[in-house]
């Protein structure tokens, strides 16, 4: 059974050109192009597009953006009870010409989309339509197996790292509870005794962002605000059994590592060692930008700019700030971010040419990306006047998803090291009021509204 090619290359804005397939669909009404390119169509008629016949198979291209947008319209497991009524209706399931192309079909979306599958209601269909796929030939047979135990794996995966980020919350939980006990006395440590290397810390890092990564799927492309997690119209469009968290955990992370950071340049008495904590996180910045983890990139660049830190000038005078200005200007944001823009292409350029693991990392700045598809998604209707989907639309949405989807498939060549991956996803991380206390008390209050704000804090 040939498994699902990556998406890098088969996605592009012209669209589905129909004079590059076989198709059923050349009468087929509902279903309407431009160029010889599918820009709209009805539900109905989309729905027939995406079930394979004897003499048909529907472009990858096509499957992927369908399932993906489909959502916004359709229930998934609405969707796949349509399309098994669909294959039924031709009465020749053990057909050989027909059999193996709706198991591919089926492997497909299992392997893309495998959340949809949490849904008891869509293995219930999944499981009659492949117990009549596997009661002809023992080919399909096995190849209904496969795919059942793919997507066993997937869901287990899936389910194993939502455990483990509760038990991860957990712990955090009670570290920070303990560090507003006794603030002193909880910090026992901070990064640079635990290490000291900015290129292991950097990995340590790119580890982190592609687990996490691996969690999400179809969920972030449903529109919200960067950094806002609307869960009532996530759950309205995509049903209330599937997880918000993995999305809502991505999006938190880079708030903890920002936060992180800024903690650890805060709390040192000296303005000596404040000094090397920010030299150090340059480092660990300039390292991620190296390998292509732009989201830790932006996390550590945010950390520094926040005020508490910025506001530190006696310890940015002791900072050799090149490298940092340097960074800077790779995630200016005028322009609408045109120079990280240009980097990210050549990262994505790099990995496409990739002879090795390292070489395919592709991270991108998590928030501008849910961005632009927020953006995309606002600024083009989801159907036409007449009630047809615009499907044109979802080309270029399903185009920026897919790319998203081959980056976060890349293994992590680096060696994990446990100690410092405990330390970045459990260490007390301050929040904005005690940044600022801690700042105030590394250096004091230059002019009134600051000793006003200390005063307060100290009371508090």
């Amino acid at each position: 059974m040939p498994q699902t090619p990556p998406f890098t290359g088969q996605l592009n804005t012209s669209g589905y050109n129909k004079n590059l397939y076989q198709t059923k669909e050349e009468g087929y009404p509902g279903l309407f192009y431009h160029d010889n390119n599918l820009v709209s169509g009805s539900l109905e008629a989309l729905i027939h597009h995406l079930v394979p016949t004897v003499d048909y198979y529907p472009d990858r291209t096509y499957i992927f953006t369908f399932l993906l947008s489909s959502r916004l319209f359709i229930h998934p497991y609405e969707l796949m009870s349509k399309v098994c009524h669909l294959c039924m209706e031709q009465q020749r399931l053990s057909d050989p010409q027909i059999a193996p192309k709706i198991v591919q079909l089926l492997t497909e979306w299992t392997e893309t989309f495998p959340y949809d599958f949490r849904d008891e209601r869509m293995m219930r269909s999944l499981k009659e339509l492949t117990h009549r796929l596997a009661s002809g030939d023992e080919v399909y047979r096995k190849a209904v197996s496969q795919m059942s135990q793919g997507l066993i794996r997937r869901l287990t995966v899936l389910s194993q790292y939502e455990e483990a980020l509760v038990k991860i919350n957990a712990t955090a939980a009670e570290r920070l509870t303990a560090l507003k006990a006794k603030p002193q006395a909880s910090i026992q440590r901070d990064m640079l005794s635990i290490c000291n290397d900015p290129f292991t810390v950097a990995q340590q890092l790119t580890h982190i962002e592609l687990v996490r990564a691996v969690a999400l799927d179809l969920l972030f492309f449903i529109p919200f605000e960067s950094r806002t997690m609307p869960v009532a119209l996530l759950k309205s469009v995509i049903g209330p059994d599937l997880k918000a968290s993995n999305l809502e955990a991505y999006v938190e992370w880079f708030n903890r590592l920002s936060y992180l950071v800024a903690t650890e340049i805060c709390m040192p008495v000296k303005k000596k060692h404040r000094a090397r904590v920010i030299e150090f996180f340059i480092d660990v910045a300039r390292e991620c930008f190296n390998i292509g983890n732009f989201n830790s990139l932006m996390a550590i660049i945010s950390g520094m700019n926040m005020s508490p830190v910025s506001r530190l000038k006696k310890t940015w005078s002791k900072v050799k700030t090149a490298k940092f200005d340097i960074l800077e200007h790779q995630m200016d944001p005028s322009s609408n971010f045109y120079n990280y823009r240009t980097a990210l292409r050549g990262a994505t350029q790099r990995s496409i040419t990739a002879n090795s693991s390292r070489e395919k990392i592709v991270i991108p700045f998590f928030s501008l990306l849910i961005k632009d598809i927020y953006f995309l998604n606002e600024g083009c209707a989801n159907r036409l006047q007449n009630g047809h989907i615009n499907f044109e639309k979802f080309w270029e949405l399903a185009k920026q998803v897919s790319e998203f989807m081959t980056w976060k498939k890349v293994e992590c060549p680096f060696e994990k090291d446990r100690k410092i991956l405990q330390y970045l996803l459990t260490a007390p991380a301050f929040n904005e009021d005690a940044l600022y206390l801690a700042s105030y008390e590394s250096e004091g209050p230059e002019n009134n509204m600051e000793k006003d704000r200390w005063k307060s804090l100290r009371c508090v």
